[in-house]
């Protein structure tokens, strides 16, 4: 039995169908009582560039709850294997968990192979895993190493698309970064310009950026040799208080005591040992 089918002339312009979605969840929502969930805010600089003779991965130490800073000297440069490591931006967990889950399969691999891994082959499995969970893995990634075919430097994003490029930059401070390695970036740097413009890339994310701050991490990558640099500067020096804000006893005076006499009881305490044999 044939079927018919009616053909419809496509649309053309923008479509605000998800616009008028939206309007009716969120009314409906507000109805019932549950708001909708609010985005998290994350914040961080990472970068990367490929130079004359490896790669140079930099990232600043400021890890962010909320509006809170929770720890002002966190690594966000991971190990991988002994020639490629790994910078992690978005959810501390989710970059810590995946590059240790990547880390211990490579190295199973390397053990089954007899030779040190290559950057493409951690960089399929990074990609294949952050794409089989659809983006909510909140990992968003700058891996960098030296392998047999020399220096590779690729930006994997949390919903596993990738990046082969000769610089990247990532994280809520990565426009600013961008600016600097677009300036300042040419090919075949030395290691001590590389080291200077990724340095400078990180603190322009440290001060463009509310969520980025503290210390500047370096990992210097060669060819059989890899330099991890931890607090290699400091973007955000704290000033010398000039004030003495200390005072002598009896500046404030008392305006009323009261001393509460507290009754103890002395109880003896002691330990014995259990027979064990």
């Amino acid at each position: 039995m044939a079927t018919l089918t009616a053909r419809r002339e496509p649309f053309g312009g923008f479509s605000f169908e998800n616009c008028k979605r939206n309007a009716i969840v969120e009314g409906e929502a507000n109805k019932s009582g549950w708001g909708l969930p609010a985005p998290r805010k994350t914040g961080t600089t990472i970068c990367g560039l490929v130079y004359k003779d490896g790669v140079v991965l930099g990232a600043d130490t400021r890890a962010t709850e909320g509006m809170v800073v929770a720890d002002k000297n966190c690594s966000k440069i991971h190990y991988i294997s002994p020639n490629i490591y790994c910078c992690g931006a978005g959810t501390a967990a989710d970059t810590e968990m995946t590059t240790q889950i990547i880390s211990s399969n490579l190295e199973l691999h390397s053990l089954s192979t007899g030779r040190l891994p290559r950057v493409a082959t951690a960089n399929r499995m990074l990609k294949q895993m952050l794409f089989r969970y659809q983006g909510y893995i909140g990992a968003a990634l700058v891996l960098g190493g030296v392998d047999c075919n020399g220096p590779h430097l690729y930006s994997i994003y949390p919903h596993g698309s990738t990046d082969k490029l000769p610089y990247v930059t990532m994280g809520s401070g990565s426009l600013a970064a961008m600016a600097v390695f677009e300036d300042g970036y040419k090919p075949d740097l030395e290691e001590a310009e590389a080291k200077q413009l990724v340095r400078d890339a990180i603190a322009a994310g440290i001060f463009n950026d509310l969520g980025s701050g503290s210390n500047i991490d370096l990992c210097v990558i060669t060819k059989g040799k890899v330099d991890y640099i931890r607090r290699h500067d400091e973007a955000n020096k704290k000033g010398v208080r000039t004030g003495d804000y200390k005072y002598k006893r009896g500046t404030t005076g008392v305006l009323l005591k009261v001393v509460t006499p507290l009754s103890m009881e002395v109880v003896e305490e002691t330990v014995q040992t259990m027979d064990v044999s």
